[in-house]
């Protein structure tokens, strides 16, 4: 009997109360736990607005130890009682230092551990240096009881080498927790296609499921404000978009995968065995010998 996995992404809009966003994001969990999904990705985040649109120092204020985040704290007896790994992306504080973390959450409610973001961007609506600093503990992917989860943050999701590092590590499915929309520099720019690409790339050329879980609504966190433009999606080894949302559908979307069947086809497209590592030195900035 083949193995199985049930994934799930979450898209909804979020407020200013932390409560109020919890509470939100655990009806969400359930009414995907009751669809038969294992593995419930919310978005980046999801304890309050996206606060990196602007350099303000009073949202440090919300940050919390990892072990001690209300996200986890609330999301934990919710793992064990459903049976669920939740991916639960927070704002982390370790003493001075501040971080873009995630903690999976296994099906029996215990903490797996932590990941901080390893990429943080510097532009218009997105000053998360301002904030954050960049990770420290290398990528990680999370031996579930269902499967083994690779998990990026956002901006992770952008580079290939995220997605291989953790396909390397033995992921069998790659998830990403995302807070992306507008750009206020420029009303034109509208990233929600190539971001979708993107990650529908890594899916091919790694042979491997891939969620992305975005938030949506327009934010006031700013006098501008920003539009969150969703597109949150479930891709199969093909890229393939299997289940998707648009701009400003609010639900859950829930997909099941041959993990065994992966492996194999995995095996038979080759390409980790074609794989020239000796010809890689530029990506880390040595030079081939």
């Amino acid at each position: 009997m083949s193995r199985t996995i049930s994934v799930a992404g979450i898209q909804t809009s979020y407020g200013m109360d932390i409560q109020d966003n919890i509470d939100k994001t655990i009806v969400l969990i359930r009414e995907a736990a009751a669809k038969g999904a294992q593995v419930i990705l919310p978005p980046e985040l999801f304890q309050g607005p996206y606060f990196c649109v602007s350099q303000e120092e009073h949202w440090f204020e919300h940050a919390y130890e990892w072990d001690k985040h209300p996200c986890v704290t609330q999301l934990m007896p919710i793992a064990k009682e459903l049976g669920v790994a939740i991916p639960v992306s927070i704002f982390e504080r370790e003493g001075p230092q501040y971080y873009n973390s995630l903690v999976m959450l296994d099906a029996d409610g215990e903490a797996m551990g932590v990941y901080r973001k390893s990429h943080i961007p510097d532009g218009p609506g997105y000053q998360e240096k301002y904030y954050f600093r960049p990770g420290d503990t290398g990528f990680k992917v999370w031996n579930t009881r269902f499967g083994k989860v690779g998990v990026g943050i956002c901006w992770d999701q952008w580079y290939p080498e995220t997605a291989r590092a953790m396909m390397l590590q033995g992921a069998e499915v790659l998830m990403y927790p995302t807070a992306i929309g507008t750009e206020p520099h420029d009303d034109s720019l509208d990233t929600a296609a190539p971001w979708q690409r993107a990650m529908q790339g890594h899916a091919v050329s790694n042979v491997v499921p891939v969620v992305g879980a975005n938030r949506i609504g327009h934010e006031q966190v700013t006098e501008a404000g920003q539009t969150f433009y969703g597109h949150s999606f479930i891709a199969n080894h093909r890229g393939d978009l299997v289940e998707s949302f648009g701009r400003d559908e609010e639900g859950v979307l829930v997909a099941t995968f041959d993990l065994d069947f992966l492996d194999r086809h995995r095996a038979a497209w080759g390409f980790f065995r074609d794989r020239r590592t000796d010809l890689y030195g530029p990506l880390t900035g040595t030079k081939r010998v």
